[in-house]
């Protein structure tokens, strides 16, 4: 037996020293490779030479999430801009006239000719508005239109198309609640500032400055602030859905709730606005009196060219005592009640110039359907 645990001893003692005094190179781990270069590897953030590149050690750094968002930044916040917006004051004491800062906003470059969008409240009453790009070049902007019903404004500078980036542009027609979003802007004068959150509700409902509704809009909870108007709303791809508009906040400054119009609205109002300086809409060429009790609203002033002229509707008019005398009351477009005029503005969104509707019309005191085909409000 002591025999035994003698030569037990020396085996132990003999792997020891081979162990500790010869010790072999441990196994490389599958997925470890070794580097043989004298420069900092970078890993590729994409085919535009817009990218930054990270290193290694930058990568390491940060999750699969952080380094999604930092990219995302990057390559939007080329697009965005910074707007600064000036006014004419009159002394009280010297009756001068001199041009003062009014305030500022965000935008964002829509195509390679200059053509900046932003919200129509950022620009509302300036004199002026200086564009700054995202590279610190600043341009004095003239105004191309302005959609007061969609708080929405086109301006254009002449920059070279070097410094222009357009952002990519998206669809909300797929958006969900629950979706990541970016808003980048410039909050209280601070450029280039990102932050983030999630879609919380879809079709709100807010009031323009034509106070007129705007339907359809995006709420989300990424922080907006004042300054963020006129700024982009991204998703995860880094694609326009919205432009930050409005925030729900008695202090005025975010408070977890956003409000960004619908980015297919944007593409639909744009182009008129570049082309007419303002939206071309259908209508009816006629204004309406709202009756009491809901009763239905009256003919008051129509255009003697426009489609209801044309199309024989009666108006309200005067008779030999110069006593108001009630014409066609509309009750209705295509069977779709209409109560008021805001009921009848956002009907005839539905319509193009051109289209023809049915109205539902009380006309000596029996409901009658008249076909009328819708004109413009640009000729």
């Amino acid at each position: 037996m002591k025999n035994f645990l003698f030569s037990f001893v020396i085996v132990l003692a003999a792997f020891a020293a081979g162990r500790y005094v010869f010790p072999t190179a441990p196994a490389a781990a599958p997925d470890e490779q070794t580097v043989a270069t004298s420069e900092t590897p970078v890993i590729s953030r994409g085919d535009s030479p817009e990218y930054t590149e990270l290193t290694t050690e930058e990568a390491l750094a940060y999750t699969p999430s952080e380094l999604h968002t930092i990219r995302l930044f990057e390559d939007a916040s080329a697009s965005v801009c910074y707007i600064t917006t000036k006014a004419q004051r009159r002394s009280f004491w010297t009756r001068d006239v001199t041009e003062v800062e009014a305030g500022s906003g965000s935008a964002f470059v829509w195509d390679n000719s200059g053509h900046i969008i932003t919200n129509y409240h950022v620009i509302k009453g300036a004199s002026k508005a200086i564009v700054t790009l995202a590279g610190g070049e600043s341009y004095e902007a003239t105004l191309v239109g302005v959609a007061k019903e969609k708080d929405l404004a086109v301006l254009k500078i002449d920059a070279p198309a070097r410094e222009l980036q357009p952002i990519p542009v998206g669809t909300s027609e797929g958006v969900r609640v629950g979706q990541a979003v970016y808003a980048i802007g410039n909050p209280f004068g601070l450029d280039q500032t990102l932050t983030t959150g999630i879609v919380s509700a879809l079709d709100r409902e807010i009031n323009s400055q034509a106070n007129v509704p705007i339907a359809g809009v995006i709420q989300s909870d990424a922080a907006i602030n004042p300054g963020n108007s006129g700024g982009p709303l991204l998703d995860s791809k880094g694609l326009l859905i919205g432009v930050n508009t409005a925030i729900y906040s008695p202090s005025g400054a975010s408070a977890g709730i956003g409000f960004s119009i619908p980015v297919d609205v944007v593409r639909s109002v744009i182009p008129d606005l570049i082309r007419y300086g303002e939206i071309r809409r259908a209508t009816l060429g006629a204004e309406f009196y709202m009756l009491n009790r809901g009763a239905g609203l009256a003919f008051y002033k129509l255009s003697p060219s426009g489609p209801a002229a044309v199309s024989g509707i009666r108006g309200i008019t005067r008779d030999d005592r110069g006593n108001l005398v009630l014409g066609d009351v509309l009750l209705g477009i295509n069977g779709k009640p209409v109560r008021t005029n805001t009921e009848v503005f956002l009907e005839m969104e539905k319509y193009n110039p051109g289209e023809y509707v049915r109205l539902n019309v009380i006309r000596d005191e029996r409901e009658v359907e008249l076909k009328v085909k819708l004109g413009s409000t640009v000729e």
